[in-house]
C-alpha cells in the first residue's frame, strides 16, 4: 500500500517469519536500508552476499535481492556526530515472487 507521502512498506522475511519493516519509494531503497543492518565486512571486496526477501505490504509480491555491507572510513568533511567508520551497502535484484497465501 502506498502511503500519502508516496512511500511503501516492505517486511523483511526470514526463517522465523517477518522481522523488520523498511519503507521507501522503491523496493531497492528499502533493500538498501535492510542491507546496512547486515554484519559489515572489512571492505567491499571481502563482503559476502546475503539473500534479502522483502514482502511489499498490502500485496502478494516478495522482492528478492542479494545484499552486502562493508565498513568504510567516513569522509573528511563529516559532521561531528558521525563515527569515523561507517557502514556502506549495496544490493542486486534477483527477481520477484508472488505468494500463494
Amino acid at each position: 500500500m502506498v502511503r500519502e507521502d508516496g512511500k511503501r512498506n516492505f517486511a523483511l522475511r526470514g526463517g522465523d517469519g517477518e522481522s523488520s519493516v523498511f519503507s521507501g519509494n522503491t523496493p531497492r531503497q528499502a533493500a538498501l536500508k535492510a542491507a546496512r543492518r547486515l554484519e559489515p565486512a572489512a571492505g567491499e571486496d571481502a563482503a559476502d552476499e546475503t539473500e534479502l526477501r522483502l514482502r511489499e505490504k498490502g500485496t502478494d509480491k516478495v522482492h528478492i535481492y542479494d545484499g552486502w555491507a562493508w565498513e568504510e572510513e567516513a569522509p573528511d568533511d563529516k559532521p561531528d556526530w558521525m563515527p569515523q567508520e561507517i557502514t556502506e551497502a549495496n544490493v542486486s535484484k534477483k527477481g520477484i515472487e508472488h505468494l500463494d497465501e
